[in-house]
């Protein structure tokens, strides 16, 4: 089957960048849009001249320059989006540009966290995720034949400390547990995020859905992933428990964007915003399932890492 073209806005990004490996590992014809700016900064130009090297084909332009835009639009069929986050709603004149081009046969927009249409932090959250459901349904609303990519977490995000937030590195004395400890969260190394996203790219069984990657080996309950941990340091911790209302307190009296961090932790290991809905039942896929072939770092794998 031919492979169909794509474009990567946000390459020189630490996930775009890997999807872009990922989209020409797999012989897709691959594109990236970049800022004439980017090619200043020196380890943006290293990234796009290993890019460009390995066969992509490097396009100026921006989010804000619609002609430029639109000409990088007719070169291909599929189009995903890796800008920050915060900068979610910069992709409303992607989308105008989307339908004014009339060529293009996927979206993915800049998602790959927890799904947006899922979360119960409303109000606490700054809008974070409000930000990428209004893209959604402007989308929807488009007619724009899309993916959605919900991964949850990085692996890069939290786990490195254990989920302590201000630490760097995995406690080796005293840890605290979030709530019960018993709700599950789930991380993703973000290699692996961009081989499950190309892997969707001309998947009929993608189209118009939310492909969530709940991993086996990489769903864990603070208590279980405390416990692995201690098991690989041979050394039990001293565990604090924070209860949901010790959190909520914790969120109020932290200023933002401080208190974001203990946000998505509350989401995560309190709320269950990962996991507590069913993925079928919700007209969700599940990646590993549609890609069982893919190889991907385990937890575990991945604490290893952290001696």
């Amino acid at each position: 089957m031919e492979r169909s073209r794509v474009l990567i806005i946000g390459a020189t990004g630490s996930l775009g960048y890997d999807i872009a490996k990922a989209s020409l590992n797999e012989s897709h014809p691959t594109f990236v849009l970049v800022r004439d700016s980017s090619f200043s900064d020196p380890l943006k130009s290293q990234k796009l001249h290993s890019l460009s090297n390995a066969g992509a084909l490097i396009l100026k332009g921006c989010l804000e320059d619609e002609k430029s835009l639109i000409e990088a639009l007719k070169k291909v069929d599929v189009v995903i989006c890796a800008i920050p986050s915060r900068e979610a709603l910069a992709q409303k004149s992607l989308i105008r540009a989307i339908k004014l081009a009339g060529c293009i046969k996927r979206f993915f927009p800049s998602e790959f966290g927890l799904d947006p249409d899922k979360v119960r932090v409303s109000g606490m959250d700054h809008d974070f995720y409000a930000r990428k459901a209004e893209i959604r349904r402007l989308v929807e609303a488009e007619g724009i034949p899309y993916t959605y990519i919900s991964c949850n977490f990085f692996m890069r995000y939290l786990l490195p400390s254990l989920v302590q937030p201000g630490l760097k590195v995995p406690p080796r004395d005293k840890v605290t547990i979030f709530g019960n400890g018993n709700v599950e969260g789930v991380f993703v190394k973000e290699l692996d995020v961009a081989a499950f996203t190309i892997s969707a790219v001309d998947d009929p069984r993608t189209l118009n859905k939310t492909v969530y990657l709940r991993p086996a080996g990489n769903v864990y309950s603070l208590n279980e992933l405390v416990s692995l941990w201690e098991s690989k340091i041979g050394k039990e911790l001293n565990k604090v428990f924070v209860s949901e209302e010790e959190l909520l307190t914790q969120i109020k009296e932290t200023p933002y964007p401080k208190n974001m961090e203990l946000v998505f932790i509350y989401s995560a290991f309190v709320k269950g915003d990962q996991t507590y809905f069913d993925i079928e039942a919700s007209g969700g896929v599940e990646g590993t399932k549609l890609y069982p072939h893919l190889m991907y770092t385990t937890i575990s794998q991945y604490l290893d890492t952290l001696f």
